[in-house]
């Protein structure tokens, strides 16, 4: 069964068009991503699934329910996690979930129980008489999701849930959003942080200006630059030199030049180019040459290639380095 469907959503902010016509399903008990850069449109599309913003054009059903003419059947049935904290700093953790529990009307005895749950699944029993306030970010943002999932929502978005967090806070959240899964709840996950993406989630939506440019499973979408003739390298170089990398980058046969740091390159080579037309390349420098490795495609390598551009920004390459730090395997 369909927990979402998307059908032409579109919504435009005076002169920029920000979701472009957008059509996609989620099946009932997915975990589903949604990846894209800053702007991309991911939660736009977002917020009008979750009955926070109108669409321009088109409409969406979530849990059988039609986004514009039923908002509030929509709203009973879904949890949102968005990038802003919503939390009363002045409160204690079970203060705060105590009052967005009663105005879900979950009856107090249920309520307790489901907050003393909730608040030990995520290792946070022991603060729950600590004020909000005291908490560093990634121990509000615990609080944060468990507070979406008081009511037992069927469908659990969750927009950038661990930008900026810690290695082992990066860590427990995502082994939450597997066990909130694992239960029976739909997520919906988005994020610009692939290799978040990859470890997770069943199936990825990539979108780019505000289309969705690509929809599969990780292993299918990689499995798509495996068939278009392209072979992917890293190299790293003792020292990087601007004139190398501007050659390379110019080179015909040579379709992205991708600096990872400052001593490694990543590049998309066609195949007929290949490590032999590499070498010819940078065999003035091949003395500074550390090692050259044949890598399998990422999810990012997928992105460049559908979209022309990286992903990457500076936000989401710190958000990366944390998630990698924590650990990123879906078991």
């Amino acid at each position: 069964m369909e927990a979402i469907r998307a059908e032409g959503l579109t919504k435009r902010f005076k002169d920029v068009l920000a979701v472009d016509h957008v059509s996609f399903t989620v099946k009932e008990g997915e975990l589903f991503g949604f990846l894209g850069p800053n702007g991309a449109g991911k939660s736009t599309t977002i917020r009008m699934l979750a009955t926070l913003t109108l669409p321009t054009e088109g409409t969406a059903y979530v849990n059988g329910k039609d986004v514009i003419k039923e908002p509030k059947e929509v709203r009973k049935s879904i949890g949102l996690v968005s990038e802003k904290m919503i939390l009363y700093d002045r409160l204690t953790a079970y203060e705060n979930l105590k009052l967005f529990g009663n105005l879900y009307h979950i009856p107090s005895k249920e309520l307790d129980k489901k907050i003393e749950e909730l608040l030990k699944l995520v290792d946070m029993w022991r603060w729950k008489d600590h004020r909000i306030d005291t908490f560093s970010t990634g121990m509000k943002q615990r609080v944060n999701v468990i507070r979406a999932l008081l009511h037992s929502p069927k469908i659990l978005f969750l927009d950038e849930p661990t930008l900026g967090l810690d290695p082992q806070t990066t860590r427990a959240i995502r082994e939450f959003i597997l066990k909130v899964n694992d239960m029976g709840t739909t997520v919906i996950l988005t994020t610009h942080i692939m290799t978040e993406a990859d470890a997770v989630c069943q199936r990825i939506g990539i979108i780019d200006h505000g289309k969705i440019v690509a929809l599969d499973t990780p292993r299918d979408l990689k499995k798509k630059i495996k068939s278009e003739e392209l072979e992917i390298v890293e190299i790293e170089f003792a020292t990087l030199f601007t004139d190398m990398v501007n050659i390379l980058q110019n080179t015909s046969g040579i379709e992205k030049v991708i600096q990872l740091d400052a001593n490694n390159l990543r590049l998309h080579l066609e195949k007929d180019f290949g490590l032999q037309g590499l070498m010819k390349v940078v065999s003035p420098w091949s003395d500074g040459i550390r090692a050259l490795n044949t890598i399998e495609p990422t999810l990012e390598d997928v992105f460049i290639k559908l979209t022309g551009h990286e992903m990457r920004d500076q936000a989401s390459k710190k958000a990366k380095r944390n998630f990698i730090g924590a650990g990123a395997h879906r078991f």
